[in-house]
């Protein structure tokens, strides 16, 4: 028996800033675009369709007016936690085609209402090259949803999208697992002060892909079962620019294919979502086929005969918090985390662990270092 997935296009690019004045952000394509490298087919995926966003356009906001398009985003998520709701309750493995990060506030109400319905937490694994942590506790303003995705789903910002159906946060701070982030990311000490784990690229590669999603898995025992959300932009430029915002420092497409693999090796994953991949970088199709690549080789797990349904652990839902985790290179944060299960925001305060750089992985694509390898000029949009 094998699990079947069901492919899902969400081609929203609501969450992007405009690459200049006069365009919208190409991401939106992304799902067509992987489709056209035989996707579907190379998968046996059911095609659980598409679901059409509002109209990008961001009229005439300014710093200040809070998140641009929260309206339609919110609009677009609650649609969105609707279709992945039902394919889980066919018991398939939901594969999600973004669009832009926002895409994960649907996921995550999505497995909010699942951890209510079963009486349970529900976990995230966040793979990106970067934090998107980004609210109004930390920053002067908010604005793309893209890069505030993970500040919004365990519960900071405004509450027409971190709070949509009274839900608040979609996921706990110590229920989430941050993968692939760069080693200066802008916002790591405020992660490490509301006792999110993380393994940036140099802590990832020193242990390995494959030991990395054992270790993620391993932080989130507590929970019923767990989302993946990856962006694509974990890869470094060298092998994959076409995002919006390129920044160098990240994974080869062998380790993501390796650590996808580790992260869906359990019926105890339901689901995965891919975004950020814009095809207005690629004309020639090479990176779509890529990244398709990596992704039917990475959801072999998924596929393979011997795999079996979507598994929910049983936990009750006022389960105890775990014991503080360790494995990511520093201590815990106890007084911390208490206060962000309490649903509170700490300030950063705490300076990180130290970091081995670990050895430095060839890239299979051009034989040399991945980190010493200049990639293309960086597109003009940014997430951020």
């Amino acid at each position: 028996m094998m699990r079947r997935i069901a492919v899902l296009d969400a081609p929203t690019n609501l969450g992007l800033r405009p690459p200049t004045p006069s365009s919208v952000p190409g991401c939106a394509k992304a799902p067509g675009a992987l489709r056209d490298q035989g996707l579907l087919a190379r998968l046996r995926a059911r095609d659980a369709g598409h679901l059409t966003p509002p109209r990008y356009d961001p009229g005439d906001w300014r710093p200040g007016d809070g998140v641009c398009h929260a309206r339609e985003i919110s609009a677009y998520s609650v649609a969105l936690a609707d279709r992945i709701g039902a394919i889980i309750d066919r018991s398939e493995f939901p594969l999600v085609l973004g669009g832009d990060c926002s895409v994960l506030l649907g996921s995550a109400l999505a497995m909010h209402r699942l951890g209510e319905a079963v009486g349970g937490r529900i976990g995230l694994v966040f793979v990106d090259g970067h934090s998107d942590f980004r609210h109004p506790g930390n920053a002067s303003y908010v604005g793309a949803a893209a890069g505030e995705d993970l500040a919004l789903v365990t519960g900071r910002g405004q509450a027409d999208l971190a709070a949509i159906e009274g839900r608040r946060p979609y996921f706990r701070d110590i229920d989430v697992v941050v993968l692939g982030i760069r080693a200066q990311d802008e916002y790591r000490l405020d992660l490490q002060a509301a006792g999110i784990l993380t393994r940036p690229v140099p802590a990832l590669r020193a242990e390995g892909a494959a030991r990395t999603a054992q270790w993620a898995h391993e932080q989130l025992a507590e929970c019923v079962g767990y989302w993946v959300h990856i962006d694509v932009d974990v890869l470094d430029p060298a092998v994959m620019p076409a995002v919006d915002a390129p920044d160098p420092g990240g994974i080869a497409f062998a380790e993501l294919e390796i650590l996808l693999a580790g992260l869906v090796d359990t019926p105890h994953c339901l689901g995965v979502e891919l975004t950020v991949f814009d095809p207005d970088y690629d004309p020639d199709g090479a990176y779509a086929a890529e990244i398709v690549n990596t992704v039917v080789a990475g959801l072999t797990p998924v596929t393979s005969p011997g795999a079996v349904p979507p598994r929910l652990l049983p936990g009750p839902a006022d389960a105890p918090a775990p014991a503080p985790r360790r494995g990511n290179g520093r201590p815990p944060v106890d007084a911390t985390r208490a206060s962000a299960a309490q649903g509170t925001t700490p300030s950063a305060g705490r300076s990180p662990g130290p970091v081995s750089p670990g050895p430095v992985s060839a890239d299979p694509l051009s034989g040399g270092p991945v980190s010493a390898v200049p990639g293309p000029p960086a597109p003009a949009a940014d997430s951020a």
